[in-house]
């Protein structure tokens, strides 16, 4: 298998335990489980670089090593190894056994069950809350009071209507929450939360998602299609949503006015069909 260090768990000083015979010189050790406790992270390949992808609210990372404020590890959510900052991180134990999803879009977590409260945290769709009691159509979390109607225990099973649910969503490169968001962070918050296992960046889920169609193939609902650093969901057989750059949000689109535009613009054309069975 071909290293890559988006998805190895390995930097220039440790190594996950159970890949230490592939890298000797490197110290093996075990991950230390953490959570996020920020409404968004930024998770970079390099210890305080640029934004490669977004961990969210209460989602997992398991740490590696901390060095100079960072924390080096992976995210199970996603996948995805990198660096993070290490103060945005609570140690496993810290809170009780998180069951609640965010389902809607956003939501916020208020100071009392009252929506004229005060407002103490942002949260994007697929966060993972401590829920508690309920009062006034609110529930108890770790964070404050969030509507009821926000939280579910289990994601939709449609992949197409969760990405509908970002809809109108502003491009950001690297995104992966409801505040900004990328092609690739669309199609796995779709996919993951219908329990799909899928790949964080665009050329890896080319690469491991769903079976090849021939050219011509009808498209169905919750194909996708591949272009070179692009893609995109079927969401009937003459429409895609997908996050762009032309647009900066999250937009439905014809099918072919897409095919056209992006080649014109350089892209090439379509380098894969693929259906999820």
């Amino acid at each position: 298998m071909t290293f890559d260090r988006r998805v190895w768990p390995v930097n220039d000083q440790v190594v996950a335990r159970w890949l230490a015979d592939r890298f000797p010189d490197r110290t093996p050790v075990d991950p230390k489980l953490a959570y996020v406790s920020v409404p968004v992270l930024d998770l970079s390949l390099s210890p305080g670089g640029s934004r490669d992808r977004q961990l969210l609210y209460g989602w997992a990372f398991e740490i590696l090593e901390q060095r100079n404020g960072c924390a080096f590890g992976i995210c199970p959510n996603i996948d995805y190894v990198g660096w993070v900052r290490a103060d945005a991180l609570v140690p496993e134990g810290t809170r009780g056994e998180a069951t609640s999803w965010v389902g809607s879009r956003q939501t916020h977590a208020f100071a009392s069950p009252d929506m004229k409260s005060h407002e103490q945290a942002a949260l994007s769709f697929a966060s993972l809350l401590v829920s508690g009691s309920t009062q006034n159509r609110f529930t108890q979390t770790e964070l404050g009071w969030v509507p009821s109607s926000h939280l579910v225990q289990s994601l939709p099973d449609d992949p197409v209507a969760v990405a509908d649910l970002f809809l109108g969503t502003p491009y950001l490169w690297g995104g992966n929450s409801a505040f900004g968001i990328d092609c690739s962070g669309l199609v796995q918050a779709a996919l993951t939360a219908v329990g799909q296992t899928c790949p964080a960046d665009s050329d890896l889920q080319a690469a491991a998602l769903g079976r090849t169609l021939d050219p011509g193939a009808a498209f169905q609902r919750g194909d996708l299609l591949f272009w070179k650093g692009h893609v995109a969901l079927v969401a009937d057989a003459d429409t895609l949503i997908h996050a762009n750059a032309y647009h900066m949000a999250v937009t439905y689109e014809p099918i072919t006015q897409a095919i056209t535009r992006i080649q014109s613009q350089g892209d090439g054309p379509v380098t894969r069909h693929a259906r999820l069975d």
